[in-house]
């Protein structure tokens, strides 16, 4: 079954779709999108059911009916644990621990999470007590965690030293050391933290080594992606594109386009690029030290997809030329062809431009004057034939 493509293409196909010429078929505009007629058809009736245009339930009404479901699921559990707890902790003969009652209500099918918030206790003393044996050390810590755990949660701004006075009020006796393991391996940190450098810095460390030295070629395709992040103003404000290409076919695979430049139009990018291709385990992804490709959320999206990173030197074009030059085209034939009003409509000729001719109207020299599409075409269908 083929995979689904991205929520942000669909989206910019149907506005393109629906901002069409006259004259201009949805036909026609379905092959320059390389999808089917019928697909470019039920995602603009789906926008119009969205939009209101048509009769039917949206998307937002179907996630709420889901969402109250779920949530009347979730208060049914609580109440549950509530009942059960009210019976256990009512016996005279009860030991002090109260996983045991987690252990039960977990078999008859009500999450772990929901019945350790409900009874206010830390879930990883839990699984602990449940993977082995419980001594009495570990015993004696489970319940130090727990009233760290409490005073964390009544008073979050508390460093690890001040947590380890209210646990010795609450009658725990323990060194520093121990009070620090508990609340490190736990994450039991102040809110506050530490502080954070200035604008102005230099940028931070690669997360990443630099696996392409300049070398931009790639004997099939997967093998190497190159990625980078340019904007252009509007009378609306900034607006952001995040592109990956190909380097064997020179195809963007995979783009996302915002208001912000923040982490997650990486991760969309990435997402993307993903959903289009398939078998990227071991592809090469290489970008420069902007920080959204070193943030958390990107290197997580990134080992994920089991992909490889590599990032180039601060300051160095040259590192990323390839890349660089698909933004000095699109900066030539759309972005400095004339004043945009608005951000819609920027996004609307850059998805244009990427889809309709850079991809299938645009020859390459180095492609052997071939466009990206046919050139993936004509390469790939022998060597998956002879496989």
């Amino acid at each position: 079954m083929p995979k689904p493509f991205p929520k942000e293409f669909r989206d910019d196909v149907v506005n393109v779709a629906r901002g069409r010429e006259p004259g201009q078929t949805i036909k026609q505009i379905a092959a320059d999108f390389g999808i089917a007629e019928s697909c470019l058809r039920n995602w603009v009736r789906h926008a119009d059911v969205e939009d209101g245009l048509k009769p039917g339930t949206t998307a937002a009404e179907n996630a709420e009916l889901r969402e109250a479901k779920k949530r009347i699921r979730l208060l049914e559990q609580e109440n549950e644990v509530l009942r059960r707890a009210a019976a256990y902790l009512s016996q005279a003969n009860l030991p002090r621990m109260r996983y045991p009652l987690v252990r039960e209500l977990a078999a008859d099918g009500v999450p772990v999470a929901v019945t350790c918030r409900v009874l206010k206790i830390a879930r990883q003393p839990y699984y602990r007590w449940l993977a082995c044996p419980v001594t009495d050390a570990e015993l004696e810590e489970a319940y130090l965690a727990n009233a760290l755990f409490d005073a964390h949660r009544h008073d979050p701004e508390f460093g690890y030293r001040f947590l380890a006075d209210e646990a010795r009020d609450a009658g725990h006796s323990a060194c520093d050391r121990t009070m620090w393991r508990v609340c490190s391996s736990n994450g039991w940190w102040s809110v506050f933290g530490k502080k954070r450098g200035k604008n102005g810095k230099r940028p931070g460390p690669p997360v990443h080594d630099d696996l392409v030295q300049r070398t931009f070629t790639a004997k099939a395709p997967n093998r190497l992606w190159l990625a980078d992040i340019t904007e252009h103003p509007t009378a609306e404000g900034k607006l952001y594109l995040c592109a990956i290409k190909d380097v064997y076919s020179n195809r963007i695979v995979g783009y996302s386009i915002s208001d912000r430049m923040k982490s997650h139009i990486a991760v969309d990018a990435l997402a993307s690029a993903v959903a289009r291709r398939d078998n990227v385990a071991g592809c090469i992804l290489h970008t420069d030290r902007g920080s959204q490709f070193r943030s958390r959320k990107f290197v997580r999206a990134l080992h994920g997809h089991a992909m490889v990173g590599s990032m180039g030197k601060v300051g160095a074009a040259g590192d990323n030329a390839a890349m660089e030059s698909f933004f000095a085209l699109l900066q030539k034939n759309v972005l400095d062809r004339r004043r945009w009003e608005t951000r819609q409509e920027l996004r609307i000729a850059i998805v244009t431009w990427i889809e309709r001719t850079y991809h299938r109207r645009r020859r390459q020299d180095a492609l052997g004057r071939l466009t990206p599409v046919e050139y993936e075409i004509i390469m790939t269908t022998p060597a998956a034939q002879a496989a």
